[in-house]
């Protein structure tokens, strides 16, 4: 590719899972992210931010009410 552009988000073009990362990024967008930030080292700072609160302090439907940290805690104690 020209500009070295890899199109999936996945590990094998696998577009279920693909789909399960858009599903991420547009909570990511929604919820966390709610302002423009002026400098792309605002934004690592916010996305870093987001990401911790989503894995460690939202709880998921789809894990029984149970954040994903807990859910992988649980899974590798």
């Amino acid at each position: 590719m020209k500009n070295q552009i890899t199109p999936s988000m996945t590990d094998g073009y696998d577009h279920y899972q693909n789909a399960l990362a858009e599903r991420v990024n547009g909570i990511l967008k929604q919820e966390f992210i709610l302002h423009r930030c002026k400098t792309f080292e605002d934004l690592a700072k916010l996305f870093n931010e987001a990401i911790n609160a989503y894995n460690t302090m939202r709880p998921h439907i789809a894990l029984a009410m149970q954040t994903p940290e807990c859910v992988h805690q649980k899974a590798s104690g």
